[in-house]
């Protein structure tokens, strides 16, 4: 049997990166043998990961590793219980190790990218160790990766956000800037889609219902001679008060009729939604409507389509991202855009600190 010293004690917290007191009772539980002690700690790291596992990961940190000949980039994401951790050196070191093995991933897939090889155990083995050492739970949650003649990667918020674009095109530093530069305005403007062609026929007709039903609920936005002509039909539909303010604000020739609905109760614009709901068939047919429509509906394709957002930094606040791409280079094509967001999707547990003492004290 050996000596339980307190080298080896510390040899065995450097080798696991366990606690002092948890390597001084896995070496006497062993009778000193230092690999079997290595074992017993891992059986004890599975068994405390595990316990963990059920507690909420939604914080965390994303990272990006671009190749040797800069002609692909991956993207990890990995996530931590709280923010403490997530700015953690060894966290973040762990983290850029995993965007480097995604590199060499065959797709997309966690649980194969987990049994993938990684620092003399996988992936899924050495996350493992880190809950263990860490104490929190941890999960690596997604993984990305695109290739293109040129690429750009960026991260921001120290890794909040990270974003890959791919593009063809010639490799030269002009057209590397610009595409960091829209990398830049991904994080910002999260747009879903690249261009309008991504968009699938069933997705825009939703898109044009919501908006249409949209806009017969606030029918205060529709074209004026609409509107004029839904509250011509307000007798008998309103409260007379209603009515009243309604007949005094029309005869006010001064008046603004933009402000008319901070004058009506609620239930009258419930009801004027009501009347427009009713006349859909007549507004809808109306070239009036139509054209609001389309407007509408162009303005949101301008917001969630990247190359029809206006570029952030464009110097008459008109130019789409696709006018700028052009004028650095009219043939830089974007091929594919990745944003990663920490924990955008996750359900995240709302704390109360008062009711969790109040329990405590109950106990």
């Amino acid at each position: 049997m050996a000596e339980v010293t307190a080298k080896l004690v510390k040899e065995l917290r450097e080798m696991t990166g366990a606690g002092m007191m948890d390597c001084k009772k896995a070496l006497v539980e062993v009778e000193g043998d230092l690999d079997k002690a290595v074992e017993v700690l891992r059986e004890k790291g599975l068994s405390k990961a595990a316990k963990k596992a059920g507690r909420i990961a939604a914080m965390g940190l994303v990272r990006t590793a671009l190749s040797a000949d800069g002609k692909t980039a991956a993207i990890v994401e990995v996530n931590s219980e709280t923010d403490f951790v997530a700015k953690n050196d060894e966290f973040i070191s762990f983290v850029e190790g995993l965007a480097k093995l995604a590199l060499d991933a065959d797709s997309n897939d966690i649980e194969a990218f987990k049994a993938m090889p990684f620092e003399g155990a996988t992936a899924g083995e050495a996350l493992t160790a880190k809950i263990a050492k860490i104490g929190e739970n941890m999960s690596i949650r997604r993984i990305d990766k695109a290739s293109g003649e040129i690429l750009a990667t960026y991260l921001h918020g120290g890794g909040n956000i990270g974003v890959i674009i791919a593009a063809n095109g010639a490799d030269n530093d002009a057209n590397k800037e610009a595409l960091k530069n829209i990398a830049m305005q991904v994080a910002a403007m999260n747009p879903q889609y690249v261009s309008r062609d991504e968009i699938s026929e069933d997705e825009m007709s939703n898109l044009r219902k919501i908006t249409l039903e949209s806009a017969l609920n606030d029918p205060f936005s529709l074209p004026k001679p609409i509107l004029n002509g839904l509250l011509d039909k307000v007798e008998g539909v309103w409260d007379q008060e209603d009515v009243d303010i309604l007949a005094e604000k029309r005869a006010d020739k001064g008046f603004n009729f933009n402000y008319l609905p901070n004058f009506l109760s609620d239930e009258a614009k419930t009801r004027l939604a009501g009347l427009a709901i009713a006349a859909r068939m007549e507004i809808t047919e109306s070239k009036m409507f139509k054209s609001l429509l389309e407007g509408r509906v162009s303005k949101q394709l301008k917001e969630i389509c990247l190359l029809d957002q206006t570029y952030v930094r464009a110097e008459d606040g008109k130019q789409t991202v696709a006018q700028y791409l052009k004028s650095v280079d009219e043939g830089l094509a974007l091929t594919k855009v990745i944003r990663f967001e920490v924990g955008e999707g996750i359900e995240k547990k709302e704390e109360d600190f008062a009711a969790e003492v109040a329990a405590q004290l109950n106990k």
